[in-house]
């Protein structure tokens, strides 16, 4: 089973302060994934991992990391100036869009970041604005299936990202000719692989790759970034991935190909977010409603504002009673949120301890891809979050919106007022 990082009475002492909901996030345990993430590739010496900031795009969460010796994988301007704003800079940040604005690309060279191209049009597209840098990197596409041990992982070629295999040995040539004179390699080929096959599979692939543009173009291959994909199992009693096992697959891979190749200097980069950051993070609320139809439910104080991936992919996410962590789950709900749509399910059908009204709930694994992918559909407002210490001490992080928030595209102030001053 999946035990809360924090108990109920840990849970009520932060409420009196801040009301539900609210997001979570335990400092303990990012900290500990990042040193274990380190230690696992610690055998190559230019290994770094950028965090994927849309995972948790919250300025504490980066600096953290940074302190962890984390840089940041940013995919859009407002994540490049977070990033500039704590202290990131210069190879601390990988720069992977599409679809990619100029604004975008211009900070990116202001801030000297490394710049992973994701078409061959992109080249000429950044060279026409602000020229190539002598280090870019180029995301590959190989299409097709992403298989493991037959087990089909993906469809890359019907994702919209990267430079197919042509693309690629052209695009190195033209941004030689360009100027370029050092190259990194990127793919993404599956999302959330609870696999420690998936990396050794990526590398291999990557790796094969980049001997083959070595000694075809003659590019000075300086690092290969293995992307994200290394997921969590959401589910209880699962197993999760062995980073260990992982970065062991990976070094067998890079002995076998690079080194023989004399690509044994090559940095191995990775960009997760959800592995660094989910189990780390709980979406905590309270129950405000029962209702007795054809079902049986329970509401939230939380909806699917402040967690969409169940709505929106139809997530299992584990859900704890805090208080009844022992007590039998004979208790069959649907766990809602109050907005007008019927999508707006915490969990459909799900075996729980009796929930009583004013319960606190637990929603687990939240910490990436939970917060980041809120919204304010009917009004709703984002929640606060907040950063569980180490000695047990806790801070807010980010303030809980207000209405003015929501009408920001106003000069609200005076609107506010006035309003208030009409309806008291």
């Amino acid at each position: 089973m999946k035990t809360p990082f924090i108990t109920k009475e840990k849970a009520e002492e932060i409420i009196k302060q801040y009301p539900t909901p609210f997001h979570i996030y335990d400092e303990k345990g990012i900290r500990q994934r990042a040193r274990d993430l380190y230690k696992a590739f610690s055998w190559n010496k230019g290994f770094k991992e950028y965090f994927a900031v849309k995972a948790t795009p919250n300025p504490f969460i980066l600096k953290i990391l940074k302190e962890e010796g984390c840089g940041v994988d940013c995919s859009s301007l407002t994540e490049l100036m977070m990033s500039d704003c704590c202290g990131f800079s210069g190879s601390d940040i990988m720069f992977s869009s599409n679809v990619t604005p100029k604004a975008d690309f211009l900070k990116a060279r202001e801030l000297g970041a490394y710049i992973n191209l994701d078409d061959f049009t992109h080249i000429d597209y950044l060279d026409d604005l602000c020229g190539i840098p002598e280090t870019i990197c180029c995301r590959f596409n190989p299409g097709g299936h992403f298989e493991i041990e037959t087990q089909i992982m993906d469809n890359p070629g019907e994702a919209k990202y990267g430079f197919t295999r042509e693309q690629l040995f052209e695009g190195f040539k033209v941004l030689q000719q360009k100027g370029a004179k050092h190259f990194g390699l990127h793919a993404f080929l599956a999302s959330n692989t609870v696999s420690n096959a998936y990396y050794p599979k990526l590398a291999r692939i990557l790796f094969e790759l980049a001997v083959e543009l070595h000694e075809k173009t003659g590019a000075d291959i300086k690092f290969v970034n293995l992307s994200g994909g290394v997921g969590i199992a959401y589910e209880p009693d699962k197993p999760q991935n062995d980073i260990f096992a992982i970065g062991e697959g990976v070094r067998k891979a890079f002995e076998d190909i690079m080194v023989p190749a004399g690509l044994g200097d090559v940095a191995i980069f990775t960009e997760l977010g959800r592995y660094m950051l989910a189990p780390f993070g709980h979406l905590v609320a309270t129950c405000t409603h029962h209702k007795h139809t054809y079902k049986e439910y329970v509401g939230l104080d939380a909806c699917a504002c402040n967690l969409m991936r169940p709505a929106m992919y139809g997530s299992y996410h584990h859900i704890t009673v805090l208080g009844k962590e022992n007590a039998p789950c004979d208790h069959k709900y649907d766990v809602t949120g109050g907005l007008c749509e019927n999508n707006d399910k915490f969990a459909i059908d799900r075996m729980l301890p009796e929930i009583d009204t004013g319960d606190i709930i637990v929603i687990h694994d939240t910490g990436a891809h939970g917060f980041s992918m809120g919204y304010n559909y009917n009004g709703k407002l984002r929640s606060a979050e907040i950063l569980l210490h180490e000695d047990g001490s806790f801070d807010m992080i980010r303030r809980a919106e207000t209405p003015s928030d929501y009408f920001a595209t106003f000069d609200f102030t005076d609107i506010f007022d006035k309003y208030t001053k009409n309806n008291k």
